[in-house]
């Protein structure tokens, strides 16, 4: 899976999580919650959308490495290579 990918996946759940919220403009290297209108409730629901949709854990220690698309899509595709993806 490409980082690009990667990162769409993210954008998706997001989508999803809050649909109100334009995601054409959103930066790769800025964090998130700077950019959007994420609370800490969305950000949880995010790290559930990646276990339950993909088997993706992502334990607490490590929500920091979520802060931003880039740091999502490093963080997270080797773990999606790990799974066959």
């Amino acid at each position: 899976m490409t980082h690009a990918e990667v990162q769409q996946i993210v954008l998706d759940i997001i989508a999803d999580i809050a649909p109100d919220e334009d995601l054409s403009n959103v930066k790769p290297e800025v964090k998130l919650r700077d950019q959007l209108s994420l609370d800490s409730m969305d950000f949880l629901d995010i790290v559930m959308e990646l276990r339950k949709k993909h088997g993706i854990e992502v334990p607490e220690a490590e929500y920091p490495q979520l802060a931003s698309l880039e740091s999502c899509a490093n963080y997270l595709q080797p773990k999606f290579a790990a799974k066959g993806k």
